[in-house]
C-alpha cells in the first residue's frame, strides 16, 4: 500500500544524480528501497488497481521502469537513472513493440513529478489518427474541447515543421503534433507525500478516458 513519498525520497534522488556510480549506489541501496522503489512500485500497483476497478471492461497493464540503464545506451552517462516512471496501458496491445497505443503515465524526479496521457505513434498511426479526425470533425472538436477544460493539464509535443493541415478551434493543436501527451507538472511535494495520490491519479486518468479511448481504437485498426 501506498503511503506517500517522503523528503527522503527527494533527498536520495538528489544524491543519486551527484554520485551516479556503483560504488555509491550499492551503500546506499537499503534507501533506495525504501525511500524511492518501494513507494513507488507501491503507487503503481494501487494506481492500476483503483483504475481496473472503475473500468471494468478494459484491460490494462502496469509497467514500472527500472533504476538501471541500458548499459548499451550510457552515451556518458552514469548507469542509473534519474527519473523512474510508470505506465499503464492496454494488454491488447503487449504483443506488439510497435504498438503499445495510448498509456496513461506518472514520472518521479529529485525536484518534481508530473503524469498524463500520451500517444507516441509510429508514421501510420498518426496518419489513420489524422484521417479519423477528418471523417468526423465536429465529433474531435468536442473531444478536443473536453480535454481543454480538465484543470492542471496541458497539451504538449512536438509539431511537424510543415503543418499536415491548417485546422482552427480547439482541433488546431492537436492535428500537427508528431506525437503528444496531456500532462499535469508539480514542483516535488505536495500530493507526492499524501497517500491519496494513487487516487489523485486515478481520477486524473479517469478524466482523459475518453481521449484514451479514441486513441485506442485507432491503435487497434492498425495493429
Amino acid at each position: 500500500m501506498f503511503n506517500g513519498f517522503s523528503k527522503e525520497t527527494s533527498e536520495f534522488m538528489w544524491e543519486l544524480a551527484f554520485n551516479n556510480e556503483r560504488p555509491w549506489f550499492n551503500a546506499h541501496k537499503q534507501e533506495f528501497e525504501t525511500y524511492l522503489n518501494n513507494p513507488f512500485r507501491a503507487l503503481a500497483s494501487d494506481t492500476y488497481a483503483i483504475l481496473s476497478e472503475r473500468f471494468t471492461g478494459l484491460d490494462f497493464r502496469v509497467h514500472v521502469s527500472r533504476i538501471y540503464r541500458d548499459a548499451r545506451r550510457l552515451f556518458g552517462r552514469g548507469p542509473y537513472k534519474e527519473a523512474l516512471w510508470f505506465t499503464i496501458s492496454l494488454d491488447q496491445f503487449s504483443s506488439d513493440p510497435d504498438n503499445d497505443g495510448p498509456a496513461f503515465w506518472f514520472e518521479i524526479k529529485a525536484s518534481s513529478y508530473a503524469y498524463g496521457m500520451g500517444y507516441y505513434g509510429y508514421p501510420a498511426q498518426m496518419e489513420c489518427y489524422r484521417s479519423t479526425i477528418d471523417a468526423n470533425p465536429a465529433a474531435f472538436e468536442r473531444l478536443a474541447e473536453q480535454m481543454a477544460s480538465l484543470p492542471g493539464l496541458r497539451l504538449e509535443g512536438e509539431d511537424y515543421k510543415r503543418p499536415k493541415a491548417l485546422k482552427t478551434g480547439y482541433t488546431a493543436g492537436w492535428y500537427n503534433k508528431k506525437y503528444f501527451s496531456l500532462a499535469a507538472h508539480g514542483d516535488f511535494g505536495g500530493d507526492l507525500l499524501s497517500p491519496d495520490l494513487p487516487g489523485i491519479l486515478a481520477d486524473a486518468f479517469g478524466s482523459m478516458m475518453p481521449m484514451f479511448l479514441f486513441l485506442s481504437k485507432i491503435s487497434e485498426r492498425e495493429k
